[in-house]
């Protein structure tokens, strides 16, 4: 009898533990990826012409559509340790954020303390957003960094409909395509000196591979910051912001090694390369974990140039 009862028990507490925890799921699954065709390529007219290699194997995509207006998020985040100077844009990114396409869910946002930190949630009321653009604080290592803002926001990423402190303000909406323009001169005070010998921050690597797996592209204009002045950190500034895109899939807007004189250009060629955006879908082999398991993607297509992230977190098609 007592062999009988724990036999029993037994049988109980694996179909408990199977009712709570879904089965593994096994071999590819959908997955999907934000891919920008440059803007002096031709876009691939459908999926047979695209080709994607999944760690280093090639394979073709099931599906290849372009970002519409009323399926994009766009976050707009400004560095509020960026020096005054960049006031004399504000005009212009209010005037990028009024032009947006109707539909385009639009949020600005000021990286504070390792934080964003918005007046509203995201809306496709372009004006109300427009009003919150205000003049950066303007004090040294106002972010603490941008790198550890953006890991925070992309991880927590707002729902329309609810408030950068995670109030809920309405209803929230389905996962639409992800971009993020982000405003910064790139430093990384956490990572200590900006020479050029120290170019390894493990806070842009978690940047990187944050978006990554929350299937966000990140492009950035770089602006200088108050109080971090010369080439060295002008540099590693932009040294760091071209390896957060390029992990990314995004673009890295720069003019030299100072200030550009109009933020308007690189304004317009973020419109341009959102426009030009295609979300590819493909199979791509799950792993043992997958909030953590990330796979290499590379894309390529008869003459054309295309942007995409380095790695995918496979199955996130949503």
């Amino acid at each position: 009898m007592k062999i009988i009862l724990q036999f029993g028990l037994l049988v109980t507490a694996a179909l408990v533990s199977s009712n709570a925890a879904p089965a593994q799921r096994e071999g590819p699954v959908p997955t999907q990826v934000l891919v920008t065709v440059d803007a002096k390529s031709t876009p691939p007219e459908n999926a047979s012409a695209v080709i994607v290699s999944v760690n280093d194997h090639k394979g073709p995509l099931t599906a290849w559509e372009s970002v519409v207006p009323g399926n994009a998020q766009v976050a707009l985040l400004i560095d509020d340790g960026l020096r005054e100077s960049v006031g004399r844009e504000l005009d212009n990114l209010r005037k990028f954020v009024r032009t947006l396409p109707p539909g385009v869910e639009v949020l600005v946002g000021f990286m504070q303390f390792g934080r964003v930190v918005s007046q509203q949630p995201f809306s496709t009321d372009h004006e109300l957003a427009a009003s919150t653009l205000h003049l950066p604080d303007g004090l040294p290592g106002m972010s603490a960094s941008p790198y550890l803002c953006l890991s925070d926001f992309v991880k927590h990423w707002p729902v329309a409909g609810s408030s950068s402190d995670g109030n809920e303000i309405g209803t929230a909406s389905r996962h639409k395509a992800r971009f993020v323009l982000m405003l910064s001169d790139g430093v990384d005070p956490y990572n200590g000196s900006t020479s050029i010998m120290n170019q390894d921050s493990p806070y842009v690597a978690a940047a990187v591979t944050d978006a990554q797996r929350a299937g966000v592209a990140v492009y950035t204009i770089y602006y200088g910051g108050a109080g971090m002045r010369g080439d060295s950190a002008n540099n590693s500034g932009q040294s760091y912001l071209a390896q957060l895109t390029q992990g990314t899939g995004g673009i890295n807007y720069w003019q030299g090694s100072g200030n550009p004189v109009s933020m308007a250009p690189f304004l317009a060629q973020f419109q341009h390369a959102v426009a030009e955006t295609y979300i590819a879908t493909f199979n791509a082999p799950m792993g043992n974990n997958p909030q953590r398991d990330m796979v290499r993607v590379k894309f390529s297509a008869a003459k054309t140039k295309l942007h995409a992230p380095e790695e995918v977190r496979p199955g996130n098609q949503e």
